[in-house]
């Protein structure tokens, strides 16, 4: 340390005060949440609801809510629900405001230092005051700015991301409980089907025209379709309190209906031309893991521009004398790297730069298997569909169609009409499922592609 009881150079207060405005950062108006919006809008074309602690837009969500309750909940609805209503969601928007409030710190100086001294001896008294500025900090600003800046976008890519993972993981739940209360609903119709057969079985067994096995095989089918009843009413069950959970919803507000049945198969299977470049250009989490990759290269710059020098302050010094006129000038505080040269801090950032970089790299590998592995899946899923619509439940229309001629002709026995009607019902559930397996690859291939993650 050194001090300099010389006047203090004009132009250095002004050029660092001229930094110092220069470098201050401000929170934005929205948190970065626009952004997000916007990056979720172009990829799933529904927005994210901005989280800002206001009551007015409290109370228009819970309108919007309200609205979108009112009506039998679609695929669109049930996500745009969920992007207002989750509270996960809004959770991990949350991390914004904390990546915001380091890169508006990190465009301010620590706090300067004051100081005051006091020696009396004798006849005189000493007086001594001193503030105290870090320079290294000040020279450093633009830097560190610039490595939050590039985190606060990144913390917007992985916010975004989120969204479109709870818009994927929403629509595939919805597609599993529409499926599941539809395959319910059949399942209880073929309960129907099997208690009719079975007391059937018993009158005609009583008057001797069936047989003892003949009634087993009845009384059997309706006590299997008694255990499939209950497993597909719980299977509904659960898989409507996973839809309720991603929607958010409780209380009176977890009696949303459902349709029916699924919706209809597209006249065709979506195409898409170079779906990997189009996942690596698009895809928020690439997108977030090289924003990772700028950010620490650029840390990495600043730690070997730091290496030697890390604590570098400066201070304005005042000195009085008993019967002497006052003194100012300025102090100089200098770390001295005798210790430590700084080789360890350097070798930690490259070596988090190397990670950084093969994170990225590895990202980049599993979106583009992902790509390509679920529009596979997507396609199959639309063959075996459309193979089930088209050739399967209509070729076993037809084969019960003209068993049941047959039975009015009396070419036919009772039992064989009753074991087509088992296998018509086996052929129905098959469609069904394979309905809602296309519908889900369908909600898979458009996370594969936006990044929103691919849950099997």
């Amino acid at each position: 340390m050194r001090s300099f009881l010389n006047p203090v150079p004009r132009r250095l207060v002004v050029a660092l005060g001229a930094v110092v405005l220069s470098g201050c950062a401000t929170f934005t108006p929205d948190g970065g949440l626009n952004d997000v919006s916007r990056l979720t809008q172009e990829r799933i074309g529904q927005p994210v609801a901005l989280a800002k602690p206001q009551a007015q837009q409290s109370e228009a969500t819970a309108t919007q809510v309200q609205t979108l309750l009112a009506q039998p909940l679609t695929a669109d609805s049930a996500v745009r629900l969920a992007l207002l209503n989750s509270p996960a969601l809004k959770a991990s928007l949350a991390e914004l405001g904390i990546s915001e409030a380091e890169w508006v710190q990190s465009g301010r100086l620590r706090n300067p230092g004051f100081s005051f001294g006091r020696v009396r001896g004798a006849d005189e008294t000493e007086i001594e005051r001193s503030v105290t500025f870090d320079v290294i900090g000040l020279l450093t600003m633009p830097v560190r700015q610039r490595i939050e800046g590039r985190r606060f976008e990144q913390a917007k890519l992985l916010a975004a991301t989120q969204a479109v993972q709870l818009a994927g993981e929403t629509r595939r739940a919805y597609y599993t409980a529409v499926a599941a209360a539809q395959s319910a609903a059949f399942a209880d119709q073929v309960r129907l089907a099997a208690e009719a057969s079975s007391q059937l079985a018993d009158r005609m067994s009583k008057v001797g025209n069936w047989s003892k096995l003949d009634q087993a095989r009845e009384r059997a089918f309706y006590a299997d379709a008694v255990t499939e009843l209950a497993r597909a009413r719980h299977e509904a069950t659960a898989a409507r309190e996973q839809l309720t959970r991603l929607l958010g919803v409780w209380g009176a507000q977890q009696d949303y209906r459902l349709p029916d049945r699924l919706p209809d198969l597209p006249a065709q299977a979506t195409t898409i031309q170079d779906a990997e470049a189009r996942a690596l250009s698009q895809r928020l989490d690439v997108l977030a893991a090289r924003r990772d990759a700028q950010a620490t290269a650029s840390a990495l710059g600043l730690t070997k521009a730091t290496r030697f020098i890390n604590v570098f302050d400066a201070a304005y010094t005042n000195t009085s004398k008993s019967g002497s006129p006052r003194e100012n000038g300025y102090e100089v505080s200098l770390e001295l790297p005798l210790f430590d040269w700084g080789t360890a801090a350097r070798a930690r950032a490259e070596a988090v730069y190397m990670q950084s970089v093969q994170r990225t790299a590895d990202t980049a590998i599993k979106a583009r298997s992902q790509v390509r592995e679920t529009y596979s899946a997507y396609h199959t899923a639309y063959d075996i569909a459309r193979h089930y619509r088209d050739e399967v439940v209509p070729l076993r229309k037809k084969i019960s169609d003209e068993i049941l001629l047959r039975y009015n002709g009396m070419l036919a026995s009772t039992f064989e009409l009753l074991a087509d009607a088992r296998e018509q019902l086996a052929s129905v559930n098959g469609a069904i499922a394979a309905q809602r397996d296309f519908w889900i690859a369908e909600s898979q291939l458009q996370s594969a592609m936006n990044g929103g993650g691919m849950t099997q």
